[in-house]
């Protein structure tokens, strides 16, 4: 399969790649150490803020909007972003670095294109200058959130203001001290149609009864600054123009904040899968038991033959969904997003683990970031919906279209 890149998409190729050669890896024991020492504190890594004015400067910054966008966008399509997207994933952190970080990417795609004039200005200008951090509340804890219909959280219009009351969890972004608002998603009609029950209202982090009750770890890992919270929303109240797009559109935004989150995120984890293979590879050739090189084991040389297949077929299915999206639209693309939502994690998550278990001790310590990578990609089997959400749309698509024929 041939995919097309313009001369700019190349180029940014390149010089993201420089850049971070150039400004990260130099510092990237520093930040490991640091992380290590201040997990749970919910402290930023001093360098970040400089990083990020270094990727002002030299115009790396806000890649992933498409070209639809207009003036917001750098002019990319989804199938040009998605290598950056791969190239930043290999070390993760450096996402926020060129302000592509999740769930910022989501959420200012939500106000770019749903926003009103008065909530772009207020809420999208300073994201996409880098100058606050958002964050996304959909998931709760007493209903199966991988059905967005069965949300709870109550969104009351009361004169002119809109009530809120409810919990949610897994709310990504909420602990980062930089985090100044989120999106949250509930019910403002239960009697509508199912699918038209549910709206999108943004509430500024410091709202009156909103409780951030505790971070949530995932295999230990805090994913700290932005983190993941538990937090009560009790009596919250909000202006009416902090409504996004209208009441009973919150699932037709939801769907539209999926589509491209799910390339940009399968794009990351190929990273991580490809910052794995490498770092197995050069394991080999510095390692060596009863007299031989790792590398000459054939069982060892199977694992990394597998993962360089698994990598490269998971890549080309993300290419290739992010190109039916550029070229059909997201509705039309569902079905290959909904492959690579499959694919990708699993992969990832079985390239890392191979990955580990060649490392030995370094591959399960704080001395790469294979361990967190196993726990993102596990995540993210859940994470944008879970595996089996995914399949059971894609079995049913699939019967549509091939049950019928003789």
């Amino acid at each position: 399969m041939n995919f097309e890149y313009s001369e700019k998409s190349k180029e940014l190729q390149q010089r993201l790649i420089s850049f971070i050669e150039a400004h990260v890896v130099p510092i990237e024991q520093e930040y490991i150490t640091f992380q290590s020492a201040t997990k749970n504190n919910w402290t930023r890594f001093p360098k970040i803020e400089v990083l990020k004015q270094k990727a002002k400067d030299a115009g790396l910054w806000n890649l992933f909007l498409p070209k639809d966008y207009g003036d917001l966008s750098p002019g990319l399509t989804n199938l040009e972003y998605a290598p950056l997207a791969e190239i930043m994933g290999r070390k993760i952190w450096v996402s926020e670095i060129f302000n592509c970080a999740a769930p910022d990417t989501g959420n200012m795609e939500v106000l770019a294109k749903y926003g009103d004039k008065a909530q772009k200005e207020q809420w999208l200008t300073p994201l996409m200058n880098g100058e606050i951090r958002s964050a996304f509340l959909m998931t709760e804890p007493e209903v199966a959130s991988s059905d967005a219909t069965n949300i709870e959280t109550s969104i009351v219009l009361e004169g002119d203001e809109y009530v809120i009351n409810g919990r949610k969890w897994w709310s990504s972004g909420a602990m980062d001290p930089n985090c100044k608002v989120a999106i949250v998603m509930g019910k403002s009609d239960p009697n509508a149609a199912r699918h038209q029950q549910q709206s999108m209202v943004l509430v500024p982090m410091n709202a009156p009864g909103l409780e951030v009750v505790r971070p949530l770890s995932v295999f230990g890992y805090y994913d700290s600054p932005e983190g993941h919270a538990e937090i009560i929303l009790k009596n919250v109240r909000v202006p009416k123009v902090n409504l996004i797009l209208g009441e009973g559109r919150g699932f037709e935004i939801a769907q539209g904040r999926l589509g491209p989150g799910r390339i940009h995120h399968c794009m990351r984890l190929v990273g991580m899968a490809q910052y794995a293979l490498e770092l197995m590879s050069q394991r080999t050739l510095e390692r060596a038991t009863f007299g031989k090189k790792f590398h000459e084991y054939s069982s060892i040389r199977h694992e990394i033959a597998k993962s360089q297949c698994e990598i490269e077929q998971a890549r080309l299915l993300t290419l290739s969904a992010a190109d039916k999206m550029d070229k059909a639209g997201n509705k039309e693309a569902k079905d290959i997003i909904a492959m690579i939502k499959i694919i990708a994690p699993k992969m990832a998550q079985k390239v890392i683990d191979r990955a580990m278990q060649i490392l030995g001790g370094k591959g399960v310590g704080p001395d790469t970031y294979l361990p967190h990578y196993f726990a993102l990609a596990r995540i993210l089997r859940l994470a944008d919906g879970p595996d089996e959400v995914h399949m059971y749309q894609l079995g049913k698509s699939c019967i549509k279209k091939y049950g019928n024929k003789q």
